[in-house]
């Protein structure tokens, strides 16, 4: 069976009032720690006995906790007032926001040669300058570009032809042996259907004398 739920309410019996303070009081001590472990919260815990004991905890200097409190609960009736600094103060940093915004288009339309007319000739000449020296700084990052890929060119032409000499070795070994091999087949074709059938001049054969026979009868 479960426990029954216990009726909150002072206990008259001394001892056993002091029984429950104590392990309540261990409780309530561990679930200080806890919360400021877990929760990583500034944990400040103050427990007075009814025979005047102090019991306290904190995860931090419990001075600087209660001074803390302090200024939070005197800080409460001036909420209107920190509402309305931040306010103002979200208000100007807006306003200086739409400013340099406003600078930056100008700038650019002046880069683009427009809305020249409101400038003094100081500005122009500044703005000359800018230009210029945005102009040399294209130059010489067009040129470093282009020296890299005409590096790059004559570096892959190497290679190419590099392996244009390959190629043609590789080639050239294969025609050798393909003509090495056709010269040992026609030596070998030559050598078993002629070198046979070839009759040297004045050679006798087994039908010449009988040949002549016939014909002196004849």
């Amino acid at each position: 069976m479960g426990r029954g739920k216990i009726e909150i309410k002072r206990i008259e019996n001394t001892t056993n009032r002091q029984v429950t303070f104590c392990k309540r009081r261990n409780g309530l001590l561990k679930k200080a720690y806890e919360l400021s472990v877990l929760c990583d919260a500034e944990v400040a815990l103050i427990v007075f006995s009814t025979r005047g004991r102090l019991y306290e905890y904190s995860n931090n200097n419990i001075r600087s906790t209660i001074e803390r409190y302090k200024k939070a609960c005197s800080g409460t009736s001036n909420t209107n007032t920190v509402t309305e600094i931040n306010a103002q103060y979200y208000q100007q940093e807006s306003a200086k926001l739409r400013q340099q915004i406003q600078m930056l288009q100008n700038s650019s339309r002046h880069l683009m040669g427009d809305s020249l007319s409101s400038l003094t000739v100081k500005e122009l000449k500044q703005l000359e300058n800018r230009l210029e020296r945005g102009i040399t700084r294209i130059r010489s990052k067009k040129h470093e570009m282009l020296l890299a890929e005409i590096e790059y060119f004559q570096k892959r032409e190497v290679e190419l032809e590099n392996e244009s000499v390959c190629l043609r070795a590789k080639i050239a070994e294969i025609e050798r042996v393909e003509e090495a091999n056709m010269n040992a087949i026609q030596a070998l074709a030559s050598r078993n259907f002629f070198t046979p059938n070839v009759i040297e001049r004045g050679t006798p054969t087994p039908y010449s004398h009988h040949d002549k026979k016939i014909l002196h009868l004849g």
